[in-house]
Order: C-alpha cells, then structure tokens, then sequence
C-alpha cells in the first residue's frame, strides 16, 4: 500500500518512521525541498517532493498540515488523486475540518492521534509517538465504512487506542482537555510575569521548579497551534473558559470568606476526579 503525508512536521514525520517500519510505502509532500531531502536521507519516507503530483499513485493521504492549511490542501490535491484514494487528517478540531472537506471528497475519514511534544519540526520526528496514545476517527453518516476501517487499521498499526466520536463531541472534549489548557497555562505564565516588583518576579523565577515547570509547559509552546485552537474550537473553547472562570469564582469565594471546610472538600474532590482521566491513572 502507498501511503502519502501532507506535511513533514512532528506527526508528519513521526508517522513516517512508524509507517515505513511497518512495511508500508511512503511518500512525503513538503513546501520545502531542504524538508525533503532531509526526509529521504533520515528514513522518513521512500520519496520526497513538493508537488502534490507525487501522490497521484497515493490509495491512503494523511494531511498534517496547521489546521488553517487542511481544507485549502485537499482541494489542491483532489485533482492529482485516484478516485478511490482515501484522505484523513490530523487537525486538533473536526467539525471546520469535516464540515468544509467532507462535500468535496466522498472517501475523507477526520482523525486526530493525539501525541506529540514540545518540540516541532521534522527533526523531532521520533518513532513510537503515538503507541499507547489515543486516536480519534470522526466518522460521519456519509463516510464509507471502508474508507473508516482502512485508517483505523493503518492506526492500529502505530499501537494507538481507537476512539471513534462526532466531530462536535470530539471539539467539545478536547476544548477541555487539551484548548483549555493551553490557555489557563497561558494565563498562569502572563499572571507570574505581571508580577510588579522586579525583586519577587526575579526571585519566582529563581524558584520556580516542577510544578510551575508542568502547569506552565503547555502554554510556553507554539503561540501558532494556540492560535489555531481557538479560532477554530472558538465556541467550545469559550465554553470551557467560562466553566473555568465560574470554578476559580468559588475558589477565590471560599479563600476570601475563609471556609477552609468547603476549600478542603472541593479539593479532596478533585483528587478523586483527576484519577477518572486516563493519563492520570496509575
């Protein structure tokens, strides 16, 4: 089987490496030639370019592009594909995604391999990434029950764990667990360095250690994908924003009225909720 990648970034590139490992085909499309040669010599892919020509002969495309570049891609490349190729992508938001390329082409499966690092660019491609991680397929009515099974077995096949959704639950899902973090991380960092008093701000920097190091890492990242988070799950991220602001409101209620009693219990509740989230277990 040929498979073909959009975009050699992190997933781009990492789905190479594992994909070629597993006896596949691949063939890469970057904007920029220095990008593919260096996919070629690293293994990433059998063969490199920056037309989209090269995937004519593709039966599986995964686009990996920013979420923006998603749509206006697949139309470029519809014309350079069979008829039975099939088209998945990897954007952190579906229902945009789904919405804008499901009419233009019948065999497009939306899909979401949640991994990666604080790292970008084909030279953090690393092999593994997404083993153990979940991956999201947001089928529709409409989506050919092959064109579903083929990605999920090509998933399977990275030993990642399958979630098959709505495109909506899936934005309002992630719009929790990975937008709205972002954001109140974001947030955490801006409210440290708005600190005054140069001496304390200096000295929190000094003493800062793992825990700001884990709660500020998400919102330190790339302003770009933050961005794209949420102009794209705009509405779902706005209601988790303001799911969050209503929490922070009681806590700072129970800290400013002194009800220890209700502060201890909210956290106590926490502890136990935290234990529900799968990366949290263990």
């Amino acid at each position: 089987m040929n498979i073909g990648i959009v975009g050699l970034g992190l997933i781009g590139g990492s789905l190479g490496l594992d994909l070629r490992s597993q006896g596949y085909q691949v063939l890469g499309v970057s904007r920029r030639e220095d990008t593919c040669h260096m996919a070629i010599e690293t293994g990433v892919v059998d063969d490199a370019s920056s037309e989209l020509k090269l995937l004519a002969v593709a039966d599986v495309v995964f686009i990996c592009t920013p979420i923006a570049a998603i749509a206006p891609t697949i139309k470029q490349l519809i014309p350079h594909l069979s008829p039975d190729a099939i088209i998945t992508d990897v954007g952190s938001v579906k229902t945009p995604i789904v919405e804008s390329v499901a009419p233009l082409w019948h065999n497009f499966v939306g899909g979401h391999p949640m991994s990666g690092t604080a790292e970008s660019g084909l030279s953090a491609a690393q092999r593994n990434l997404f083993a153990g991680n979940p991956y999201v397929l947001t089928p529709i009515e409409t989506t050919p029950l092959k064109a579903v099974e083929q990605v999920e077995q090509i998933a399977r096949s990275l030993q990642a764990k399958i979630y098959h959704c709505r495109p909506l639950d899936h934005d309002r899902a992630v719009s929790l667990i990975s937008h709205l973090p972002v954001m109140v991380s974001a947030g955490l960092i801006a409210a440290c360095t708005s600190e005054g008093d140069p001496a304390v701000l200096e000295l929190a920097q000094n003493l800062a250690s793992s825990g700001f190091r884990d709660t500020s890492r998400v919102g330190g990242g790339n302003p770009e994908l933050g961005v794209m988070m949420a102009r794209y799950n705009r509405q779902e991220l706005l209601r988790s924003l303001h799911r969050y602001r209503y929490q922070l409101d009681e806590l700072i209620a129970q800290i400013e009225q002194e009800d220890w009693n209700a502060l201890e219990q909210q956290l106590q509740n926490n502890r136990e909720a935290r234990s529900h989230f799968s990366s949290c277990k263990g």
